[in-house]
């Protein structure tokens, strides 16, 4: 999730912006529910038929002196449609999350010295995430952690895909040549 992947390629319909200086050390909570028309926007962004429940709550307490850590549960009652019958569908959705962001610059350099000590520099899960400028979107964290959770093939309870039966076995795709070579080898 390095850098907020959605917020560069898509404009984000739910945003709660939150500033380090606005979090006391003792931390905050927070219960997120967007509105109506804010669900239908991460909806279609999600590719969902509806977004009848979306709620997040975080508990946001300081790290360091410039850093946040970010811990809670989003979760919904999505409307998807089933890959086999194609009738609508509805799941719930649970996601656990627990991101530490620090300053930028700070996960720039954390960034560098991972790259040297690992030539093959792979991308960690638990590794801070980019405080740009000292601010947190908490509403941007929330649809990204919706759409972690989910599900790429919902399929309805208990529906079974049945292969269309092959009555006719395919030759494949040089069945009209094993004649020619014969036909050709009587002349």
């Amino acid at each position: 999730m390095s850098e907020h992947s959605l917020e560069k390629s898509t404009p984000v319909p739910w945003r709660v912006p939150v500033a380090v200086h606005d979090i006391p050390e003792e931390g905050r909570h927070f219960v997120l529910v967007p509105d109506s028309d804010t669900r239908a926007s991460i909806a279609r962004l999600a590719g969902l038929r509806d977004l009848p429940r979306l709620e997040a709550d975080f508990d946001v307490t300081r790290h360091g002196g410039d850093g946040l850590h970010v811990v809670g549960r989003v979760s919904a009652t999505v409307g998807q449609t089933c890959v086999v019958s194609l009738e609508p569908l509805a799941n719930n959705i649970e996601e656990n999350v627990d991101l530490l962001f620090i300053p930028k610059s700070a996960a720039d350099s954390l960034a560098t010295e991972v790259e040297k000590s690992n030539a093959r520099a792979e991308t960690k899960w638990d590794e801070p995430e980019a405080l740009v400028g000292g601010v947190v979107d908490l509403g941007l964290v929330a649809t990204e952690f919706l759409i972690l959770g989910l599900d790429p093939y919902p399929r309805k309870a208990g529906v079974v895909f049945d292969p269309p039966k092959n009555l006719k076995p395919d030759g494949g795709p040089f069945a009209a040549l094993a004649g020619w070579s014969k036909d050709r080898n009587e002349h």
